[in-house]
């Protein structure tokens, strides 16, 4: 039994039928943990004890034949901007680096009432910023696949764990394409919900009109088990959806795509984009049909404007959200300052990393006087054109199609001395979250060099079993290998 390869779905299986228990699989998952996590560099806390403590309760209750939740014994890692009462949670940033929550994210709620077992809180990009994990003032996680390269961002750590075996599945979450981008790169299954689908109470803020929570794993189906688990109302959010939508996702994993409708937009296709993944992307639409779906060019001119969108509002968000970080309610606290004035000033240029200020400062201008309406007023306007643009497609179509990042996984420090190249790997996925649709990327193939190629389907508001559907039948047909390191 190699615990690297197991599926979420196999581990619960396996437990529900005796065949181990959920302590051996937890602590074969800390051996695999001690022997790689010092070359790819994922968690920044573990949870050792607590987690064997977990896992023996639900094999008692394996014992004593008690109902099991649905994700009974599974190890879980979880992204360190999700709440956890009484485990550190940094966003993996020095400003927070001793922060305790005292209590759960609705996630975690969830996960634990349906007995999962946590093992530990993974690496990213600081406060959620960046499409690397180099971010981060910990740590710079590897991609599994190439210790040279990144694994994506800023969802990298989450990503990362799964394809090198250190986790069955995790949680991310996604602003911008935070989760299908470092999915992508790491060559696993990464889920973007739809917005308000999956509660955002005990989520650190970075954008809040943006940020979702969302499943990786090695299998869609492993995403639609932990989205079953996750999804849902929740009267602490606000914002969490209150349509009345259908969570019985695993029930849309019928292996079947016909007659579906699948639009490939021509914009996505333009300058930028790597050959590699151009032909890969070229395969998956001829097998597609082969499928039996029907699968149209078609043109969403207004998203190739988008980038600038996302980059206005996200950082006027983010700055309002991280003014609460002055070094008097809580987390780090400079030393030798002289004024009140002075403390918030030394302690935001200390604890804050090169990339949050730079974001913090973007944001902030964009919502000065005299800017407002130059900048982030005619941001929101082009987000509302966008939301048209998609909602139009999909009054023709089931589903669109499209690369899930123009490049390969880069290697370490290739683009961190260059922002702009960085913020252009986001440029098929946050469209996305601007219309707040869902999407998944899925690994479909790797490169000449070995690294993988992701594709991105995306549906409707509340499409997730659409596009799940059509997930898992690619997923039958193209059987890409998700383990990285044997």
């Amino acid at each position: 039994m190699e615990i690297q390869a197991m599926t979420a779905f196999e581990i619960k299986k396996g437990i529900e039928e005796g065949k181990f228990t959920s302590e051996e699989i937890v602590k074969m998952l800390f051996e695999r943990i001690k022997e790689v996590d010092p070359k790819v560099e994922v968690y920044i806390t573990l949870c050792e004890e607590e987690a064997i403590r977990s896992a023996k309760l639900v094999d008692e209750k394996v014992r004593k034949g008690e109902k099991l939740g649905k994700f009974a014994g599974v190890p879980i890692a979880i992204k360190d901007n999700i709440c956890t009462d009484g485990l550190k949670t940094t966003c993996a940033s020095k400003i927070l680096e001793d922060f305790i929550p005292p209590y759960d994210a609705t996630v975690i709620k969830r996960l634990k009432e349906e007995d999962a077992v946590i093992i530990g809180k993974v690496n990213m990009d600081e406060f959620a910023m960046g499409s690397s994990t180099e971010n981060s003032a910990f740590m710079k996680t590897k991609n599994p696949w190439d210790l040279q390269r990144v694994p994506g961002g800023s969802s990298g750590g989450s990503a990362a764990v799964v394809a090198a075996g250190m986790a069955p599945v995790s949680l991310g979450s996604d602003t911008g394409g935070s989760i299908r981008q470092p999915a992508a790169f790491c060559g696993v299954v990464g889920l973007k919900p739809t917005y308000g689908v999956v509660s955002r109470f005990g989520l650190v803020a970075f954008a809040s009109s943006l940020d979702q929570i969302g499943p990786l794993g090695k299998t869609v189906e492993d995403c639609a088990m932990l989205l079953e688990v996750i999804a849902g109302e929740d009267k602490m959010d606000s914002t969490s959806a209150k349509e009345k939508y259908d969570t019985d996702y695993l029930s849309a994993l019928d292996g079947s795509v016909k007659g579906l409708k699948v639009g490939v937009p021509k914009e996505f296709f333009g300058k930028g984009l790597n050959e590699e993944i151009k032909a890969s992307m070229e395969s998956v639409i001829e097998k597609l049909r082969e499928m039996g779906a029907i699968v149209e060019e078609i043109s969403m001119p207004i998203t190739e404007e988008g980038l600038s969108s996302y980059y206005i509002i996200s950082s006027a968000e983010a700055s309002s959200n991280l003014d609460r970080y002055d070094g008097i309610r809580y987390g780090f606290r400079a030393e030798g300052y002289e004024s009140v004035d002075d403390l918030m000033t030394k302690t935001r240029t200390e604890g804050f990393g090169k990339e949050v200020k730079r974001r913090i400062m973007l944001g902030t201008y964009a919502l000065s006087s005299g800017y407002y309406d130059a900048y982030y007023n005619r941001a929101q306007k082009l987000r509302k054109e966008i939301k048209r643009e998609f909602a139009e497609t999909f009054e023709k179509y089931d589903l669109i199609l499209s690369p899930a990042s123009p490049v390969l996984p880069f290697l370490s420090g290739e683009k961190s001395e260059n922002p702009m190249e960085m913020y252009l790997a986001d440029i098929y996925t946050v469209n996305i979250n601007l219309a707040g649709v869902p999407a998944i990327s899925l690994p479909c193939g790797f490169s000449k060099d070995g690294l993988p190629i992701g594709i991105q389907i995306i549906g409707p508001h509340f499409g997730e079993k659409k596009i799940l559907k059509a997930a898992y039948a690619l997923e039958q047909e193209i059987k890409v290998d998700t383990l990285a390191i044997k």
